[in-house]
């Protein structure tokens, strides 16, 4: 990849390329987060228990512990674009089966596919900046990406109070809606690669890919450094998204008393600090040339903002700020800081290993999340069963803090 960045045509037409990702990512996010905002609405009108709210999100997950690193080396084969198209066409595909029917497994069904789909959908975005920014602009230009997808993530959040009349027919109208967003994926998606076909830049990709063939033992070669990154990244968002997307809105509603509308709310702030602050982060990022101390940083503040969230109401808005920077801050960081850990031309590869671990991660602490509301009896009339739930939570971002501050050592003594 570092011969792409030099073939680059211009800022520009970078920008210009980077506009139609973005589209592509905000459909995509609010798909992803669209299970949030009708957790309740499932429980009250399916029956569904906590266990199986989560299942519809770990079950995105799980599929790409074994398939997500190979989605890695087919963005690496044959480029961003045609990846990105192909990805969000399956999952289009999948939005529309999960809004298709009230039947658990064909609802399941349907964000399984949409799973297989979104992780190689999103490995291919990140692949796309690198191809059309140097290392000096990487952060920026991923940050800045990252925050109009994330604006797709903060418009879920907020759909039940800027759409009303479409909760109040039950279920499956928002997840109607969240099927036409992904049609906008989609969209988004094609022109990417059409643009990106007509740059000349698709060709350059296969090329250079296919003049180096995956080696199963260049795993090896990867460095300690990103090893840590590897193990932070599966703890700090295994508790994040578990908790953001799953059951944050559902926990706000019962332990501490919100309404549908104003725990969406509360929980969009995550989003809507981050779509503002990421871009910030990625810039100080390259102009400091500090990540790994920021992402040390960023990584503390979840276990805090958790800490603080379970212990006083009054904390909150400050709790969920708080996590609003972490998830602005590590993002920021971690994802320019592989291009700087490992070769380019297996940039791919690292992203997809990192995500094979964070998707048995994030699938697993739905399961578990789940399950631990489930069996203390979690709900409206026992708020003090969502503690377990909580305690698990924290404890996984503590570690994923420790293996920052590991990474972080480690980067200071290699740069003296």
């Amino acid at each position: 990849m570092t011969q792409l960045r030099s073939m680059t045509p211009s800022v520009r037409m970078g920008w210009a390329a980077m506009a139609l990702v973005s589209l592509a990512l905000f459909g995509n996010f609010y798909v992803y987060d669209s299970i949030g905002p009708v957790a309740d609405l499932l429980e009250q009108q399916l029956g569904f228990t906590d266990t199986q709210i989560g299942t519809l999100n770990a079950v995105y997950s799980l599929p790409n512990v074994v398939l997500i690193l190979f989605g890695g080396m087919l963005v690496d084969r044959y480029g961003a674009g045609r990846m990105a198209t192909i990805t969000a066409a399956l999952c289009f595909a999948g939005a529309v089966l999960t809004a298709a029917s009230s039947s658990f497994p064909i609802m399941t069904t349907g964000r399984l596919f949409y799973g297989i789909g979104s992780e190689t959908f999103n490995i291919a975005t990140l692949a796309a900046v690198t191809l059309w920014f140097p290392l000096r602009h990487t952060a920026l230009a991923m940050g800045l990406t990252l925050s109009i997808g994330r604006a797709g993530s903060f418009a879920a959040d907020i759909s039940p109070s800027a759409l009303p009349g479409v909760y109040a027919q039950g279920w499956q109208a928002p997840l109607v809606l969240a099927a036409g967003l992904a049609a906008t994926s989609l969209a988004g998606a094609a022109l990417y690669w059409w643009f990106e076909r007509r740059a000349g830049l698709s060709g350059k990709a296969h090329e250079t890919s296919a003049s180096s063939p995956f080696v199963l033992s260049d795993l090896l070669r990867f460095p300690r450094t990103y090893w840590y990154l590897l193990v932070l990244c599966v703890l700090w968002y295994a508790a994040i998204l578990a908790f953001r997307s799953t059951f944050a809105i559902k926990y706000f509603q019962h332990a501490h008393g919100l309404t549908l509308a104003a725990a969406g709310a509360l929980n969009s702030y995550v989003y809507l600090s981050a779509m503002f602050a990421t871009p910030f982060f990625g810039w100080l990022c390259d102009r400091l040339n500090r990540y790994s101390g920021m992402l040390a940083f960023g990584a503390f503040l979840l276990p805090t903002s958790l800490l603080v969230m379970s212990s006083t109401e009054l904390g909150l808005g400050i709790a969920t700020a708080l996590i609003g920077v972490s998830y602005s801050l590590v993002p920021a960081a971690m994802w320019p800081l592989v291009s700087r850990l490992v070769d380019s031309k297996r940039f791919g590869t690292a992203i997809g290993l990192m995500w094979v671990v964070q998707n048995a991660g994030i699938g697993s602490a739905n399961l578990i999340a789940g399950h631990l509301n489930d069996a203390n009896g979690a709900g409206a009339d026992n708020p003090a069963g969502y503690d377990a739930m909580m305690n698990f939570f924290t404890v996984s971002s503590l570690l994923g803090f420790a293996f920052a501050l590991l990474l972080w050592r480690s980067t200071r003594k290699a740069n003296g």
